[in-house]
């Protein structure tokens, strides 16, 4: 009778350790998701920092491309007044933005004084690099979100993400084909 009184404490016991490892494994995971969609907003950010700077330079030698340079302003601002939502919510807005900057920096390779301007060519070397690390961050962050979900959506840590309210997380990607290719200038 003892002995089954000790197996059945040890067995809740390691079921207890194996509900608190599930627990802070949750805990850790999406604490990494979190972090990694730091490191995309803050690139996201970086490049919506740089648009005024660009529509500046292009202005001065394109200024009868004045409705390509306000569709890409106006695409900044709606991407910028949603960096606070959700990467699934968001990512319309910034692919409306790489858009309007493609077309922006497409119209401005008819400009040769500009494509010689050295602030113009600073730019470009930014936006470039800014790009590269918006699509090392999306990846780092999608790859974080398929780690995490895999674990809320399988057996048996499904039930502990039922019942401490771990919800699947939304992946960010770039939905327009344009969007997501790297500007190359």
């Amino acid at each position: 009778m003892a002995t089954i009184i000790v197996v059945a404490m040890v067995l809740v016991l390691v079921l207890l350790l194996s509900l608190v490892v599930m627990y802070n494994r949750f805990v850790r995971q999406r604490t990494l998701v979190d972090e990694s969609w730091g490191g995309i907003d803050v690139e996201l950010t970086r490049r919506h920092d740089l648009i005024p700077r660009l529509v500046e330079t292009v202005r001065g030698y394109a200024a009868h491309e004045q409705a390509v340079l306000q569709q890409l302003v106006t695409a900044r601002e709606v991407a910028t007044s949603h960096a606070r939502d959700q990467p699934a919510r968001r990512q319309g807005y910034e692919d409306s933005l790489g858009g309007a900057l493609a077309s922006v920096l497409v119209r401005a390779e008819a400009y040769p004084d500009l494509r010689a301007n050295q602030g113009f060519l600073e730019l470009q070397h930014e936006l470039t690099n800014t790009e590269d690390r918006i699509a090392a961050a999306r990846r780092f962050y999608n790859g974080n979100v398929r780690a995490y979900n895999t674990r809320v959506r399988t057996f048996p840590s499904n039930v502990v993400a039922g019942v401490f309210g771990f919800e699947a997380r939304d992946f960010f990607e770039l939905l327009d084909p344009a969007a997501r290719a790297v500007p190359r200038f």
